[in-house]
């Protein structure tokens, strides 16, 4: 779909809106009454005349009536808060800004659904996990962690022990389409994947769609993990933080000019290399960190005008050096890796009438690796050094613009269009050798590839009957790189239908095309994986996914899902068997295979969202295989991660204002794994290997319990709390890696009993 047929649609539909002049609209904004941060997925509705909708990202809501009433009722909630109420004069079109008040009641960790009860909505697959439901959760070594608790979920793994990636219904984790306020995110990860970037306290809402996408997403098979960051109080000046065993964080917002504008800068470092450095021996140093810095700004402009800033910016680094001397000559050493994330947005928000909103998108996102290693040494005044250099990254610059359309009740038309600029890095090798004042500089590796991406989408959720509801769509996509282009028509449909009151049943079907592509030679989740475009050699992915299902709402906050799914995957991409990334001298493109994958299970999950106690519980039984023509004797083989049952549960109880008790335990099938079956002797008397089939064996099951206690006082300058855990509370010895050892399998675990202890505050 072109410009032109999207501003021709968009003037249809306006000239449709002023059409409806016997209607009355109701319009305005929802945010929090204290600090005045807009509230994403507020539910606002009529209840005598059936008539109801949610406040999109930015707070901004509109409902369209037909002008038969003099008078009505209007209600607001939103989970944590107190709901509002007004009768309202239905005599003409109303502007009107709700403000919400938090609960006084004892906090309830709510699991999910900030919007509607989840029967009721037509989106299925989709799960709201609440900030705070994150942090009230066990923390691996006591930092909260949003990708981990998002492993909580059905349907979602997580790969080897400890480590924070996503296997989302049976694809890989570049298939996941990781947001952060509308930026994407390519290296989500910490510590060589054991914690994530997300420092949750300057985290608002995360959302995670695992079907049934709807059209406005695109450019991933298998997720998409929506992330906002907060947009600071617009009253007065607050903070909280957090002191733990490996890491610190800091978090300030406050206004700008009260009432108009906000600010939130949020901090957070490790001290591992502080901790490790008195253990350094002689001359050697070495260390690792990793730090965090999340910023936003917004300002008000006007009454239909809002201007948002934000940014994040990440980096690891870990490195070691050595300096020795014997008299006669002085050698060095040293080494290290780097990589990070910059993540740079601006928006603007602008209600064109109060059926019209609209938001313009702006940003810039880069991921950097590189690693280094140098040595040199000075011998009767003969200098000689060596360095070596590997350097791989993605760079995007985007723009993009998308509109609601709220004519009446029985329908939310959303329409977008956006173009991003990518620049691929995908491995470049630099070697520089000096002697004795002679240079040799050489370079290696593939150039710099460039590829634009475009989408337009359409997609309304309509209301059919007063049982039947759809969203209906279609996403437009292509990809121009070398002068290769690429297109693609995806179409979205999913439908709900109301059996009862309080029980619907779903269905799905959506279409995605990817045109990126992550080549790692680890399960790990190691940086040195490199993020590759679709070429004129590689072909872009291609999923297509059914689902269905169904869902139950309980008066006494139980929800209840149960949901089925197949999946398949084309032009998936693997290494070939020894290839890697080190070998810079051979282009990337010739040391893949593509093939295809499948991925099918059924999924139930059950929430308690009210009381003392609140919980969830998800069980996935799933199937998910990969077959490629030169792997495996081109046999159809188990993806690594195909796991036949995965179990989890979690829950939160709330002793008293002052103590809280959580607890969770995961299972889950063993990792599937390649093994030898053999060896003989090769023409030059080498030993030689044979493997049996591709993850033809598995590793044992994986079980593992967390359990966390807190401490909270409130004190005159604000609250506090002492956080206590253990991480794999039973010591379950569980298999991390399997190893030959002249002839005997051995199984090697990381992680033992790891018990925790963290400070945080609020001012």
């Amino acid at each position: 779909m072109t410009i032109r047929t999207l501003v021709f649609f968009l003037c249809l539909s306006l000239s449709t809106l002023s059409s409806i002049a016997q209607h009355i609209t109701i319009s305005g904004y929802v945010s929090d009454k204290k600090s005045g941060e807009r509230l994403i997925g507020a539910v606002v509705y009529l209840p005598d005349l059936k008539a109801g909708t949610a406040s999109n990202n930015f707070g901004f809501y509109s409902i369209t009536i037909p002008s038969s009433a003099d008078s009505a009722d209007l209600r607001a909630a939103y989970v944590g808060y107190t709901t509002f109420e007004r009768k309202i004069s239905l005599t003409q079109n109303i502007v009107l800004n709700i403000e919400l008040g938090e609960t006084k009641e004892l906090k309830e960790v709510v699991v999910s659904a900030q919007k509607a009860a989840l029967h009721e909505r037509t989106q299925m697959s989709a799960i709201d996990l609440p900030i705070q439901t994150i942090k009230s959760l066990p923390a691996f070594l006591g930092e909260p962690d949003i990708m981990k608790a998002i492993q909580l979920l059905p349907g979602i793994q997580a790969g080897n022990e400890g480590t924070s990636g996503l296997y989302v219904r049976g694809g890989s984790p570049d298939q996941n389409l990781i947001l952060l306020d509308g930026v994407p995110v390519y290296n989500a990860s910490h510590l060589f994947g054991f914690f994530s970037v997300f420092n949750a306290d300057a985290i608002r809402s995360v959302e995670v769609i695992k079907g049934g996408f709807p059209a406005r997403y695109g450019g991933r098979l298998s997720s998409v993990i929506d992330i906002n960051m907060k947009e600071g109080d617009k009253n007065k000046i607050h903070g909280e933080g957090g002191i733990g065993i490996i890491a610190s964080r800091l978090t300030l917002e406050g206004p700008i000019q009260k009432g108009k504008s906000s600010f939130m800068v949020s901090g957070r470092r490790t001290y591992i290399d502080v901790l490790a450095a008195p253990f350094m021996k002689g001359t050697s140093k070495g260390g690792y960190y990793f730090y965090d810095l999340n910023g936003k700004a917004n300002f008000t402009l006007g009454k239909k005008d809002h201007v948002y800033v934000s940014g994040y910016f990440g980096n690891d680094k870990f490195y070691f050096s050595d300096k020795s001397s014997d008299g006669n000559s002085t050698s060095t050493f040293g080494a290290g890796i780097r990589w990070g994330n910059i993540t740079a947005v601006g928006r603007w928000n602008h209600e064109f009438n109060p059926k019209l909103f609209g938001n313009l998108t702006t940003y810039y996102s880069r991921y950097r690796f590189s690693v280094s290693a140098e040595s040199g040494s000075t011998t009767n005044g003969i200098t000689e050094n060596f360095l070596l250099k590997y350097l791989s990254g993605i760079d995007d610059l985007a723009a993009k613009y998308d509109f609601d359309i709220i004519p009446s009740p029985n329908h939310y038309i959303r329409v977008g269009t956006g173009v991003i600029a990518h620049t691929y890095t995908p491995g470049a090798q630099t070697t520089k050798i000096s002697y004795s004042g002679l240079t040799s500089d050489t370079t290696v590796g593939q150039k710099a590839i460039y590829g634009t991406e475009t989408d337009t989408y359409i997609e309304d959720d309509v209301k059919i009957t007063s049982k039947l509801k759809a969203n209906l769509g279609v996403h437009f996509a292509g990809f121009f790189v070398r002068d290769k282009f690429y297109s693609s028509i995806q179409p979205r449909v999913a439908l709900r239908y109301l059996i009862n009151e309080q029980l619907s049943a779903k269905g799905s079907f959506v279409q995605m095309n990817q045109y990126i592509n992550l080549l790692t030679n680890s399960s790990i989740g190691l940086p040195t994986d490199l993020w590759v475009p679709s070429t004129d050699k590689i072909p872009p992915q291609l999923s297509r996914q059914a689902a269905a299902g169904l869902a139950y709402t309980h008066n006494a906050g139980y929800e209840f899902s149960l949901e089925g799914y197949y999946k398949t995957m084309d032009n998936i991409i693997e290494y070939r068997e020894g290839a890697s990334f080190f070998n810079s001298t051979t282009g990337w493109e010739d040391k893949v295979e593509s093939g295809k994958g499948t991925s099918y299970g059924a999924e139930v999950f059950v929430q308690k969202k009210k009381g003392k106690f609140t919980g969830m519980l998800g069980y996935t039984l799933s199937w998910t295989n990969r077959k490629f023509a030169n792997l495996n004797n081109g046999q159809t083989f188990p993806y690594k991660y195909d796991r036949r049952n995965d179990f989890k549960v979690a829950g939160v109880y709330t002793l008293s204002k002052r103590i809280e008790l959580s607890a969770e335990w995961v299972y889950g099938t063993g990792n599937a794994i390649t093994l030898p079956i053999g060896y003989y002797q090769g023409a030059n008397g080498e030993e030689i290997t044979v493997y049996g089939s591709r993850n033809g064996y598995r590793m044992p099951s994986y079980h593992r319990g967390d359990v966390s206690i807190r401490f909270s006082k409130e004190k005159k300058w604000g609250s506090r709390s002492w956080i206590l855990g253990a991480y794999n509370v039973y010591n379950r010895k569980n298999p991390f890696f399997i190893y030959n050892d002249s002839g005997t399998f051995k199984m090697v675990s990381l992680f033992p009993i790891i018990p925790s202890v963290s400070y945080q505050f609020k001012f």
